[in-house]
């Protein structure tokens, strides 16, 4: 029993570490589940993704949604331009940090599932899918903001929180509201 609670720390201890070196951690969720903070590059990359997807699916929900839904997409849309905006503003080229340009292969997925599901069943695909990307992205700026390396980002993270937690809160009422 001692032994297996031994190797089971010392697994942890090894996938945090090597987590934070190698950025595997925040693309496969350990970094959330253990509450260790993203690298300002893996903070700045899963921004800027998430904005683009949260975008492109408001786009398609304006089309495809309910009245509540488009409402809600609206708001999204505002919302994540703008701190898509406030993100290239904070970061400069010098700090080797870049952002991306485009969306990943999980989020472009995610996006074509959007596009090729009907109206009719649109809401069973979008809501959940809010809920759960809000659910990371308040995972993801708590913990940049509580331990962050970069002052800038870090505060703007921190100011950034209380939107995420509302649009979040509207999401759940929303996937309520379908249930």
């Amino acid at each position: 029993m001692k032994r297996s609670i031994v190797l089971t720390a010392v697994a942890v201890a090894f996938i945090s570490t090597s987590a934070a070196a190698q950025s595997v951690g925040e693309k496969t969720g350990v970094n959330s589940v253990l509450g260790v903070a993203p690298s300002t590059a893996d903070f700045v990359k899963e921004v800027a993704i998430s904005d683009m997807l949260e975008i492109q699916a408001g786009k398609i929900a304006e089309q495809k949604g309910s009245a509540e839904e488009k409402r809600f997409a609206a708001q999204m849309i505002a919302d994540h331009t703008k701190t898509s905006s406030e993100l290239k503003g904070l970061v400069t080229s010098g700090e080797g940090v870049q952002i991306p340009s485009g969306l990943d292969s999980s989020s472009q997925s995610k996006l074509d599932k959007l596009r090729e599901t009907k109206p009719d069943n649109f809401a069973s695909q979008y809501d959940p899918m809010q809920v759960s990307a809000h659910k990371d992205a308040v995972s993801l700026f708590e913990r940049y903001a509580k331990s962050g390396d970069n002052p800038k980002l870090k505060d703007w993270a921190g100011k950034t929180l209380p939107t995420l937690r509302h649009h979040l809160e509207m999401a759940q009422a929303l996937d309520n509201d379908r249930k």
